[in-house]
């Protein structure tokens, strides 16, 4: 605790730079100030704080700063005073701002609001908001889930069947293969960023068996032969795909974009930026693919994962309007919020049962195999008290970056995951 507060000290030069901050940018200091790090969501939640405002006559500002600005200068202001009044919380910092007592506390505001029952919002998402204590400080936003997607044209053009439910992780394999071999390399079968964890190589970790971190975030099975076989197939994938200096350069949804790449995975909050890209009537997507661990050709609900994740709205414990920050936040997770949030199109909700009204917001593109993953086994976004200690030292060399950047050695992916294993594992102790 006391090195978190300490880095929170050492970023206090920087809040003057805040934006967003009530009071602090010329304002009205009667609004409340919403920050967000994605602008694709930007609209949508406007237009719902909007209709709260119509009941409430408390103005909401929804303003957008990019992910590491975000934090940097969430962690500036927690130290000066001036955070914003109402933001996101990720699986990331949550455990660092609920234990220095910096979130507003809402769980007396939750047993007195008729609006919020908490066992219909997903359990993951919930779980991670509320303290060992009991305490709650932030109200399940939305939950995410991870799809493949693809280029018809691309698979048009290279004589490569579409994927389809049936698909293993082999199927994929073959399919990049045959295209990035057909083009000659001029367009690959696949890319993948390696820095996304959520989104591509963890879920294959999960589909052969093993955990990035176990159930109770007190451990991890990275170097099981379970981990190690589903890093295997990531490492063919990459002997097929894009190479890491090629994502490096240009991010894996460029690549798919310009027509140089055939497949990508990515989670339901990117669906918008598909949607809306030029080429959006080439795309389509597809479940994930699964691990035929028992060799009987159907995929059984252990046998294909997927991740979810789910923000969550909180406030600062400084805010001068307590009151209407919940009341805000209350909106936005209320079955009325959540559900014009889903039809909207902003991203699925952190409340069960709601997910059908966000796949029919995208009319012309079929979204469902984001629904129909939660048919199969979902994982909630490996986290433990300091997330990004271990997130970020398994990435570097040493361990995966090794062979990210040299697939061809096999040896080198099963090294990887052995020191993965000592790497999180030493971080879980260092954490206590």
């Amino acid at each position: 605790m006391k090195k978190v507060l300490a880095l929170i000290l050492t970023l206090a030069v920087l809040v003057t730079v805040l934006t967003g901050c009530g009071g602090s940018n010329g304002k009205s200091s009667d609004a409340i100030t919403v920050n967000i790090w994605d602008a694709n969501q930007q609209k949508g939640i406007q237009e719902i704080a909007d209709k709260w405002t119509k009941t409430s006559g408390v103005k909401v500002n929804v303003e957008v700063v990019d992910w590491d600005n975000y934090w940097t200068l969430l962690e500036a202001g927690a130290s000066g005073g001036t955070m914003p009044d109402v933001f996101w919380m990720h699986s990331n910092t949550a455990q660092m701002y609920m234990e220095n007592d910096l979130l507003l506390d809402l769980t007396d505001y939750i047993s007195k609001d008729s609006s919020i029952d908490l066992s219909k919002y997903y359990e993951g998402v919930k779980n991670l908001y509320t303290r060992n204590d009991g305490k709650v400080f932030a109200l399940p936003k939305d939950h995410d889930t991870i799809a493949l997607l693809y280029n018809k044209a691309i698979f048009d053009k290279y004589g490569v069947e579409y994927p389809t439910d049936a698909w293993t992780w082999d199927d994929m394999y073959e399919a990049a293969k045959k295209i990035t071999e057909d083009s000659k390399g001029d367009v690959y079968g696949m890319a993948m960023n390696t820095s996304n964890n959520q989104d591509g190589w963890y879920n294959a970790i999960y589909c052969y068996g093993g955990k990035v971190v176990t159930d109770d975030h007190k451990g991890t099975t990275i170097g099981s032969a379970e981990s190690k076989a589903g890093m295997e197939m990531i490492r063919k994938l990459l002997t097929v795909g894009a190479p890491q200096s090629v994502v490096a350069e240009t991010g894996t949804d460029s690549l798919f974009m310009s027509g140089k790449v055939g497949m990508i995975t990515q989670g339901s909050w990117m669906i918008n930026a598909f949607y809306t890209a030029e080429g959006h009537n080439d795309y389509a997507w597809a479940l994930l693919p699964y691990a035929d661990l028992n060799k009987n050709g159907t995929c059984e609900k252990e046998e294909r994962w997927s991740a979810y994740n789910g923000l969550g709205w909180a406030a600062s414990a400084a805010t001068s309007k307590p009151d209407e920050c919940y009341s805000l936040i209350s909106y936005f997770c209320s079955e009325e919020g959540q559900k014009l949030q889903a039809e909207k199109g902003v991203t699925m909700g952190g409340m069960i049962g709601i997910s059908e009204d966000f796949a029919n917001a995208f009319e012309g593109m079929d979204v469902s195999p984001f629904i129909k993953a939660e048919e199969f086994s979902l994982y909630f976004r490996p986290y433990t008290r300091n997330t990004t200690v271990w997130e970020d030292a398994i990435q570097q060399a040493g361990a995966f970056l090794d062979p990210w950047q040299n697939p061809s050695d096999a040896a080198l992916m099963a090294k990887a995951c052995e020191n993965a294993q000592k790497i999180i594992e030493d971080a879980i102790a260092a954490e206590k």
